[in-house]
C-alpha cells in the first residue's frame, strides 16, 4: 500500500506542475503568465519531459508497468503545451531549437500532436497493465515520440569526447 500511496502523491506533484505550466502557457504569449523568458520557460517544460521519460525507463526496466501512467500522463499533458512555447520570434543563442520549427509550423504542431499521442497510448496501456504493449511503446517511444520533433526541429547535443 505505500508504493501506491507514493505513486498518488506522485501523480499529485506531476499533475501540480502540468497546471502551472498550463496555466502560463494559456495566453498566445508567455510573459502574461510565464516567467517573461518564453526559453526559459520552454527549457523547464523541456526538463520535465525528460525527467518523466527517465522516470518511464526505469519503471518498465523495473517492471513497475502500472506506475508508468503518471508519467506518461505528464508528457500527454506538457505536449499540449509546447507550440504555444515557441511563439514566432524566440530564437535565440541559448535556444536549441532550429529555425525550420516556424519555417515548417504545422509539421512542428504535427510532430506536438503526435507526442501527445503516443503518450496518451503508452498511458493507457500502462493504467490497462498490459504488459507487453506497454513494453512494446517504451521500447519504440523515444523514435516515435521525442524524435519526430528532435531530429528534424532541435540543434543535437554536444557530442561527448571519448575516455
Amino acid at each position: 500500500m505505500n508504493g501506491r500511496l507514493s505513486l498518488i502523491a506522485s501523480g499529485m506533484v506531476i499533475a501540480s506542475l502540468v497546471i502551472g505550466i498550463g496555466a502560463g502557457c494559456a495566453g498566445k504569449s508567455m510573459s502574461k503568465g510565464g516567467s517573461g523568458d518564453v526559453v526559459a520557460d520552454r527549457q523547464r517544460v523541456m526538463k520535465l519531459q525528460g525527467a518523466s521519460w527517465a522516470d518511464i525507463q526505469a519503471k518498465a526496466k523495473a517492471g513497475n508497468i502500472e506506475g508508468i501512467a503518471v508519467n506518461a500522463e505528464t508528457l500527454a499533458l506538457t505536449a499540449q503545451q509546447i507550440p504555444a512555447l515557441f511563439p514566432e520570434g524566440s530564437l535565440t543563442e541559448k535556444s536549441k531549437a532550429k529555425p525550420e520549427v516556424w519555417q515548417k509550423w504545422a509539421e512542428f504542431q504535427a510532430a506536438a500532436k503526435n507526442l501527445e499521442t503516443q503518450a496518451e497510448k503508452l498511458r493507457d496501456a500502462s493504467r490497462a497493465k498490459n504488459e507487453q504493449l506497454t513494453q512494446d511503446l517504451v521500447k519504440d517511444f523515444g523514435r516515435q515520440g521525442c524524435g519526430t520533433c528532435h531530429t528534424p526541429f532541435r540543434q543535437p547535443p554536444p557530442q561527448q569526447p571519448r575516455s
